[in-house]
């Protein structure tokens, strides 16, 4: 049954479904425009269907909104969303706004947004949710209810708002997620959500974004801030922005990073990016023959490790910061859960797994951890020395095309049942740096 009143920071994320059942894809925003004396219209939803594709979905489609999910009448343009002039875009410029009562009772925030329907597919902006300012430096203001006509907005034309309700509201989007929705923002927007992000979110979202808009955002920060930033990603993926800048830009921010993290990065643009020792990370996992089966499985368990770096540890002898003592062998997470745990980890190395080298070619590379299904692969030096490991998604984004994650071939509308499979995508190969 369609609900006739719902808020709009409740729609997203929220499926969307074709008259048969079928999933299409989920809300991401809710498109509305100004009338002069009216409340704003709502003219559509922004919905993201498989291939991280964004597109409109007109509200004149929608035969069904309630109980968490969408019905549309089973048509949908799949041509990616371009915002018009005049639309406005509930969650992403309409939350954090401040408005002033017009009873002159002072101003507030806005924190969500009620639309409703007055007619069958004919919505508009209905209660504001808002909240007052904070009357002591530790609290949170009182909250309350206004209609459009009650506010009006405090800023001027062009004035940017508040991005503290927005980011509150994109807290529990995975990075790509992330990094799709801020590419979707308005260039203004996107900056000021981006001055607003916590330096590690901003990391992990940038580490998902194409090379030009990475490097884009990255420009418009100033140098202190790109660096702390910089800090936050893995050393690869830094290297991989910082190769993409001029070499002045580059050298810049690697005098303001942690001197620690600026020599790892330093050292992967030392080489060659079609190689092992270009595509490698310097941070895997890395203890000493005596570690048991219980510490080693008490790192990988650590919520801030990727997937791929938590599949096996790296055993050598000291020290153990690469690169590092000899390296002894490898052991797979899942070989330590046939052991007890009290197992040392150096009885139980992968024998047969021969290293790489830097110098190793990333075809190389790629033919081995296909041909042995592995999800990383040990890179030594000539002292035999782990400087660092190639994991499957370092190879992924080396193989795949560089345009991957812009993938935008029009096409026709089409049923909802036809909806494309999703697209893979990569990372910016880099060159050389200082080649520029």
């Amino acid at each position: 049954m369609s609900a006739t009143r719902v808020f709009v920071a409740r729609l997203a994320g929220c499926s969307v479904f074709d008259p048969a059942g079928d999933r299409v894809g989920k809300v991401r925003d809710v498109i509305v425009v100004y009338r002069k004396s009216d409340a704003p219209s709502v003219v559509g939803l922004l919905v993201e269907i498989p291939g991280k594709r964004r597109v409109f979905l007109s509200i004149g489609r929608v035969t069904s909104i309630g109980s968490g999910q969408i019905i549309t009448t089973g048509l949908i343009n799949l041509r990616r969303f371009e915002q018009r002039g005049g639309e406005v875009r509930v969650i992403a410029e309409l939350l954090g706004r401040r408005m002033m009562f017009r009873d002159g009772s002072g101003e507030a925030t806005i924190e969500d947004v009620a639309i409703e329907e007055s007619a069958p597919a004919e919505w508009s902006v209905g209660d504001l949710f808002l909240r007052r300012p904070a009357t002591t430096p530790f609290g949170k203001g009182a909250t309350v209810f206004a209609t459009w006509d009650q506010v009006r907005e405090k800023n001027a034309p062009g004035e940017s708002q508040s991005a503290e309700q927005l980011i509150a509201t994109y807290s529990d989007l995975r990075p790509a997620d992330l990094a799709n929705t801020l590419l979707d923002l308005p260039e203004e927007r996107r900056l000021e959500v981006a001055e607003e992000l916590p330096d590690e979110r901003l990391a992990d979202a940038l580490e998902e974004m194409p090379e030009q808009e990475q490097v884009e955002l990255i420009s418009q920060l100033d140098d202190e801030r790109a660096a702390e930033v910089l800090d936050q990603m893995e050393p690869d993926d830094a290297a991989d922005l910082i190769a993409q800048l001029s070499a002045e830009k580059g050298e810049a921010l690697l005098q303001l990073m942690q001197p620690e993290e600026a020599e790892d990065v330093r050292f992967l643009l030392s080489y060659d990016p079609e190689t092992a020792g270009g595509l490698m990370t310097t941070e895997p996992i890395i203890v000493s023959a005596d570690a048991t089966v219980a510490e080693g499985l008490a790192l990988i368990r650590r919520h801030e490790l990727a997937p791929a770096l938590g599949a096996a540890i790296c055993v050598t002898l000291p020290p153990y910061e690469p690169p590092t003592g000899r390296f002894l062998g490898m052991v797979h997470f899942q070989r330590m859960l046939r052991y007890p745990p009290h197992e040392r980890l150096g009885t139980i190395l992968d024998q047969g797994l021969e290293p790489v080298t830097p110098e190793t070619s990333a075809a190389e590379v790629s033919r081995r951890l296909a041909s042995y299904d592995l999800v990383s692969l040990p890179v030594v030096d000539d002292k035999h020395r782990l400087v660092g490991v190639v994991t499957i998604d370092d190879v992924l984004d080396y193989l795949l095309p560089d345009d991957w994650r812009s993938s935008d071939d029009d096409r026709p509308p089409v049923t909802d049942s036809t909806t494309p499979t999703a697209t893979i995508a990569t990372r910016a190969r880099r060159t050389p740096y200082g080649s520029r």
